[in-house]
């Protein structure tokens, strides 16, 4: 096994499942719905430039990004507020200042910069899949747990009221029982070209700090300020980039937390597994077993199975479009993101259910609400997208791994796999073990 320090994180889960805290919260200056909080802002170019408008009414206090030219007028988009280039040092500096940080930085440096928050106290934002492997997820969502700290996943889609619309059709029953969920991301981005060449790093990137804890390597724009989420080092492939938008809908509908199984449902050989790239398609299942008065679910989760899908449909006799099919013994229901149809197999037509589930006041502002002592938000770690981005991260593994494992979530344990931990357990490089 490649990594050492496996036994002391497995030492750090138990501390934590004990409820030994790690850390001390810090008192939140904004104490009313009505007082605003002090925000850092951790990677503030692309993705992270939209989570910055998300809290832009707040007091954002510190802004902190790798590379300067990316980052571009965020940096100097609030005029009171600190500029850093390390986290750690603005989190340090800033202890009493912070209330509140968003982390939108690249999948493999999500885990260092929220753990480190969340254990002084601060209530935690963080872009999805909430971290780089399986464990920190778990990591992290014991972490929020025992500090008693608001977070939320960024799946901005929950927040869309076509969203709640397919979580009661389905919740409803109309379907009957629901055994099996389909759910398909086209496309075939993955496998990008191997640099050779490799120019000097742009005097606005800090390569190191943009490197993180994965191992050092040279700078390439094959790799910043993009292409990293199919590099198997840096991103977690089109199934991590998607996976926690597209499995919201079934996690949702039918109250998933861990599977008990992790499949692959395609023949690998191993030259098909790029030890460094991402795959251009990936097809596993994840099997769920029978919870809160629903029966045991098979969940297909498929990246570039867009012909199978097809398939599925014409068997079935689906005429909607949509790329989740929830299949029940009376019916099915095709869904998007904001809408869905439902297809009853004796060809009659069911009434819309109520409207249970209360729209959202704004997916920013459920987090910047709990954190000032409302509601929780609705993508919590704890409660909700801790599970789903580590089950995500989990069917990584299964490609990876070359085949499926027996999953185990309370004693966080994959058997019938000998290689599954190598890819469950991350490999920080030194300076950023914990």
């Amino acid at each position: 096994m490649r990594h050492p320090n496996r036994r002391e994180m497995l030492k750090t889960s138990a501390a934590l499942g004990a409820g030994v805290w790690l850390g001390t919260a810090a008192k939140v200056n904004a104490t009313s719905a009505n007082e605003k909080l002090n925000v850092a802002c951790i990677g503030v170019g692309g993705q992270g430039g939209a989570n910055v408008n998300g809290v832009a009414g707040e007091n954002v206090v510190a802004v902190c990004d790798v590379d300067e030219q990316r980052a571009g007028k965020n940096l100097s988009r609030f005029p009171g507020a600190k500029q850093y280039t390390d986290f750690r040092k603005m989190l340090d500096e800033m202890d009493k200042q912070i209330d509140a940080v968003v982390v939108s930085t690249p999948d493999h440096t999500h885990f260092h910069p929220a753990r480190k928050a969340m254990l002084m106290g601060k209530h935690c934002y963080c872009e999805k899949p909430l971290a780089h492997s399986a464990w920190e997820c778990r990591e992290l969502t014991n972490i929020a747990k025992k500090m008693n700290v608001a977070t939320q996943l960024g799946n901005q889609r929950h927040a869309f009221p076509g969203m709640r619309r397919i979580v009661e059709a389905v919740r409803s029953g109309m379907i009957g029982e629901i055994k099996d969920v389909y759910s398909t991301l086209w496309g075939n981005r993955g496998m990008p070209a191997v640099p050779t060449e490799f120019p000097e790093v742009p005097k606005t990137l800090d390569w190191n700090l943009w490197i993180g804890p994965a191992k050092m390597r040279k700078y390439s724009p094959e790799y910043c300020p993009y292409k990293w989420r199919f590099w198997w080092d840096f991103g977690t492939a089109e199934t991590g980039n998607w996976g926690c938008h597209i499995l919201d809908i079934p996690f949702w509908a039918l109250k998933l937390r861990h599977p008990t199984r992790v499949d692959l449902e395609q023949e690998i050989a191993p030259g098909d597994i790029d030890p460094q790239r991402t795959p251009q398609s990936m097809l596993t299942r994840l099997d769920f077993p029978a919870e809160g008065g629903r029966g045991p679910v098979r969940l297909h989760w498929w990246y570039g199975g867009g012909d199978k899908m097809k398939q599925i449909k014409e068997k079935l006799g689906v005429k909607a479009g949509g790329f989740t099919v929830f299949v029940g013994d009376k019916g099915v229901i095709a869904s998007s993101f904001d809408k869905h149809t439902v297809e009853m197999f004796d060809g009659s037509t069911p009434k819309a259910p109520e409207e249970t589930i209360a729209n959202s006041p704004g997916f920013h502002n459920e987090w910047l609400t709990a954190c000032k002592g409302g509601p929780r938000s609705t993508c919590d770690f704890v409660d909700y997208s801790g599970a789903l981005a580590e089950s995500v991260l989990l069917a990584n593994t299964a490609f990876r791994a070359g085949g499926g494992f027996d999953w185990d979530a309370t004693a966080f344990k994959a058997t019938g796999n000998a290689k599954a931990d190598e890819f469950i357990y991350p490999d920080f490089r030194e300076g950023w073990k914990v």
